[in-house]
Formats: structure tokens, sequence, C-alpha cells
């Protein structure tokens, strides 16, 4: 199944051409609008999801970046022993392995994360779990990347896979 690495490829180019073009046309910390509740805001996290321990000192860098390729070298793994028949399992794993290869890049270029997808809601009430106030008037999910989405998307596949085993082949 090794076959579906075409997938994580896809995934790491994808990501990096946002990234570069994030980094080239967006200026950091200042959203640009794109459609209603979306923007595209450049920023950098230093740390893991939610910037969980960004403020760390720069050890977190080189934990998360073996972090992640251990779990891509497990990742391989276990695409290469799997059942031709295990379409979906290989796709979930393919774009965990894209993603995390994808910010493994960054890491190790640029010593942190590009993210600059930006979701946003308004409300005048408290926001969401996970969501932060940046004015007023608006309820922001901490911005983020297509790696990010790729691992994400991935993962959930992997979930309703494990759910529905036999009929989601």
């Amino acid at each position: 199944m090794l076959k579906w690495l075409w997938l994580s490829l896809t995934v790491i180019l994808a990501d990096q051409l946002g990234k570069q073009a994030a980094m080239r046309w967006l200026i950091q910390h200042d959203p640009y609008p794109f459609l209603p509740y979306f923007n595209f805001s450049l920023a950098f996290n230093e740390g893991a999801a939610f910037s969980l321990l960004s403020e760390a000192g720069g050890w977190q860098r080189w934990f998360f970046s073996a972090l992640a390729v251990a779990i891509s070298i497990i990742i391989l793994y276990w695409l290469k022993n799997l059942d031709a028949r295990e379409k979906l399992l290989a796709t979930s794993l393919s774009l965990v392995l894209g993603g995390a290869l994808g910010n493994v890049v960054d890491r190790a270029l640029y010593g942190k994360v590009t993210d600059f997808i930006d979701w946003y809601y308004y409300s005048s009430e408290t926001c969401l779990p996970f969501f932060f106030r940046l004015n007023d008037a608006t309820c922001h999910w901490p911005t983020f990347n297509l790696a990010d989405s790729a691992i994400f998307l991935g993962a959930v596949l992997m979930i309703l896979q494990a759910l529905f085993n036999k009929r989601l082949r």
C-alpha cells in the first residue's frame, strides 16, 4: 500500500505552496478577508496544536520534529503492511503522514510552523471552547494550515474506518 504515498507527497507540496504564498503575500496578524467567516491571516507557531509549549524556550522544535518523524516511520511501516483492500485506512494514514511531514519541513527550515487559515464567527456572547476573541465581535479558531487540515481529515477518516470497519473498505 506504499502506492498511497502520492497522497502524502501531494499534501506536503500543497501545504508548502500555501505557506510560501502566505509568507509572500500576507502581513503577520493582519487578516485578509476572503469569505464570510474565513480570513487568510499569517501567524507562526513554535509549539504544537493550539500553540502548546510555544513559549518553552526552543527545545520543543526538536521534540515535535522528532515525534513527527517517529510517527511517520510507524505510519510507513503500517502502510507497507496494510491489506490491499484497506483503501480508506491507507488514505487516512497517507493524509496524516503528509500533514506531519509538512509541519516538520517548517520546523526544520524556519524553527516554527507557518499558519494562515483563520475561521471565525460573530458573537456578542462568550466564545465556544477553543475559540478566542480577537475583538469585541468575533470569536476565532486558532489559525492553522493545510498540513493541520490533512492530519485532522486523516484522523476523522481513521475513526470512521474503525467505527464502521468493513462497511467503509
